[in-house]
């Protein structure tokens, strides 16, 4: 089913979560990159039309600028995001380099969905980017957000980037398979659920766990992710970004994840 999904989309958004990004230092995978990245180029060829939404701006301007890492106010977590976001658009930019794919960066607040006439703008920037072969980078412009115009994490973020695109999937690279009954770190009897119809049962037979295993959002905004796509009719998929070309994978039926089927 999700291989079908998969061929019968074209327009596709694929999230990638801080925990799939980096190292265990905090650095960019630069393996990773180069393999998401020819992964990505091989769906263009299937006439794909793809949209990335990144986490990791933060986690890499820690890494440039070591000594502000413990800094917990919120200019430095600005600033941090600032330097950060250089080096992970560049990153982008040199795997899909070798691959003559060429990318455009799209920052936003949680005020520019919002408002209608940011909206309309930000819809015609990504209609117009992919309709010229570009490959849009969305994330949160950590640069300037406050509280009151944060989005929160980019689980969020991307399912109202797939909304706003009119996408016909949205793909969520996380660093575990899928949605379990309970933690899988937690519990060794964890079993994995593939296919969700119901998400308000869902809710009410899985148990969340005391660790926080998805990075920044969590399984709760994961499932919410999909709960605001598939109101508009849109299937979401949560698998494993750490597995090795895990989106030729899923296209040929060789991985598992968990579907959430509108």
């Amino acid at each position: 089913m999700i291989s079908d999904i998969i061929k019968r989309s074209k327009k596709i958004v694929i999230k990638i979560g801080s925990n799939t990004l980096s190292n265990e230092d905090g650095t960019i995978n630069k393996e990773f990159l180069n393999k998401l990245t020819f992964q990505v180029s091989k769906l263009r060829e299937m006439d794909k039309q793809v949209i990335i939404v990144s986490s990791g701006a933060i986690i890499s301007g820690v890494c440039s600028i070591g000594k502000w890492s413990r800094k917990e106010d919120i200019h430095y977590k600005q600033a941090l995001s600032s330097i950060g976001q250089v080096e992970l658009m560049n990153a982008y930019l040199n795997a899909f380099n070798k691959y003559d794919l060429t990318i455009g960066q799209v920052l936003l607040t949680r005020e520019d969905f919002l408002d209608n006439y940011r909206t309309l703008n930000i819809r015609n920037t990504l209609f117009t980017l992919v309709d010229e072969g570009i490959i849009p980078i969305v994330n949160e412009n950590d640069t300037i957000c406050v509280e009151e115009i944060k989005i929160g994490d980019n689980d969020t973020l991307s399912a109202l980037t797939t909304n706003l695109f009119s996408a016909d999937l949205l793909v969520l690279l996380s660093d575990i398979d899928g949605v379990y009954d309970k933690s899988p770190k937690e519990y060794d009897d964890a079993v994995m659920i593939e296919t969700v119809t119901n998400i308000d049962e869902l809710l009410k037979n899985i148990t969340i766990g005391k660790e926080n295993y998805f990075g920044t959002g969590g399984i709760v905004t994961k499932i919410e992710a999909a709960k605001k796509v598939n109101k508009y009719g849109i299937p979401m998929i949560l698998a494993n970004g750490k597995k090795e070309n895990i989106l030729m994978d899923l296209l040929e039926n060789k991985a598992k994840s968990t579907l959430f089927l509108p």
